[in-house]
């Protein structure tokens, strides 16, 4: 039963999926009757998603507390979220040029928007700014939509007593748009199973070779990041002492990641485990509870997946090292934006999609349904990447000998 309850979501999504599958086998071309009912999804998640970003960022920031242990910790945290973030980003990238993902089936016969004939300076002008208010208001905009968000944010921060009053306008708005998308959620089994209705219907039963390959990577380069990598990260941050502790007592939330499918409910077992590696009270109560919605290379690693599997389905190259910048750029920012969000992830979706000029409506489902599939690993990597960064941070800011003197003190 607690296995039902952590995994509902997913596993009803996976049922809308097969069940959808197997309509597409059945009836094949003449399931596209039922096309409307996943464009109706979409259409109902391409609404949301611009109030949901704009309250969900600037509620965050006008929100924030301005302590002087915080403040001291800041750089250093933020320092050890991002470079790991990036370090998981790279090492999927190097697997998916070593191991690329090939796709002969295109998904769609709209043609990608144009190109854009424009100077460089122009382009980056217009992906991180709007000429417009309005404009901010299409999902073609996501990017500067957020750093206007992070603006309001910081400006109602600043503005104190005075900016009260619409700081509980932007509490109270993040949390109505979270029951909206949660609400829509509840339509994304009908809506996805009927877009891989319609996608099977007519590519027929060759389309799950599309999934398996980028799956089957991901699970793979996630399980050698989560061994390789994070030992390497605890043996830095206190030799092998350190690295057996933490694999004795890592058990549990690793299992609670996985078990949880939650960052966020992950965190008490973070914390025990925390305390049993004798991390510092001061350092574990900032870091897993500030990671659980900041810190995620699980999603990292996932965002470039399904951006290598969004390019092949449409036969572009992503190799050239403005794309790969450019994907680098969109996983930072998924990381930092999906954790206070519900279904979060499809946030950085819509970026990369809006970025690379993608057609959204064939693009999306797709990144979606990879999006599901990778989940549970993926918050494995993104909770338990958490409990690593607290080790990190303590060997910066307490020394290389700081796990042998705190298991003397317990002695």
């Amino acid at each position: 039963m607690s296995f039902l309850k952590n995994y509902k979501s997913i596993l009803l999504l996976l049922g809308g999926i097969v069940v959808g599958s197997i309509l597409g086998l059945v009836f094949g071309k003449q399931v596209e009757v039922i096309k409307p009912l996943g464009d109706i999804f979409l259409n109902l998640l391409f609404t949301a998603i611009i109030p949901l970003v704009f309250f969900t960022i600037a509620s965050s920031i006008a929100n924030l507390e301005k302590t002087e242990k915080l403040g001291k910790m800041f750089v250093v945290i933020v320092s050890v979220f991002l470079g790991t973030i990036l370090i998981s980003a790279i090492v999927m990238l190097i697997a998916v040029m070593v191991f690329p993902i090939h796709q002969d089936i295109i998904l769609s016969t709209i043609p990608l928007e144009a190109e854009s004939s424009i100077d460089a300076g122009s382009q980056i002008t217009g992906l991180l700014t709007s000429n417009d208010f309005f404009e901010l208001l299409s999902r073609k905009n996501m990017l500067a939509l957020m750093i206007f968000s992070f603006l309001i944010g910081f400006s109602t921060l600043g503005s104190g007593e005075k900016g009260k009053e619409f700081k509980n306008f932007l509490n109270s708005g993040n949390e109505v748009m979270k029951q909206l998308l949660n609400l829509i959620m509840k339509l994304a089994p009908i809506g996805l199973g009927a877009y891989f209705a319609n996608q099977v219907g007519i590519f027929g039963p060759q389309l799950f070779g599309a999934y398996a390959k980028p799956l089957g990577l991901y699970y793979g380069v996630c399980a050698f990041y989560f061994i390789v990598f994070f030992s390497l990260y605890v043996f830095f941050s206190g030799g092998i002492p350190l690295l057996k502790s933490f694999w004795k007592n890592n058990i549990t939330p690793a299992f609670t990641a996985l078990g949880t499918c939650s960052s966020i409910a992950t965190i008490p077992a973070n914390l025990d485990g925390a305390e049993k590696i004798h991390i510092p009270n001061d350092i574990k109560n900032i870091v897993i509870p500030l990671g659980a919605p900041l810190h995620k290379e699980g999603s990292a690693m996932s965002s470039i997946i399904k951006i290598a599997v969004i390019f092949a389905i449409f036969g572009k190259d992503l190799s050239s090292p403005e794309t790969i910048l450019i994907a680098i750029g969109i996983t930072v920012i998924v990381s930092i934006v999906e954790g206070g969000i519900p279904n979060g992830g499809y946030i950085g979706e819509v970026l990369a999609i809006t970025v690379y000029g993608f057609p959204m409506e064939q693009a999306l489902p797709a990144a979606m349904i990879i999006g599901t599939l990778v989940d549970p690993m993926a918050t494995l990597l993104n909770a338990n990447g958490d409990l690593v960064s607290a080790l990190i941070v303590t060997r910066i800011t307490n020394g290389k000998k700081w796990f042998k003197d705190a298991v003397s003190l317990t002695r």
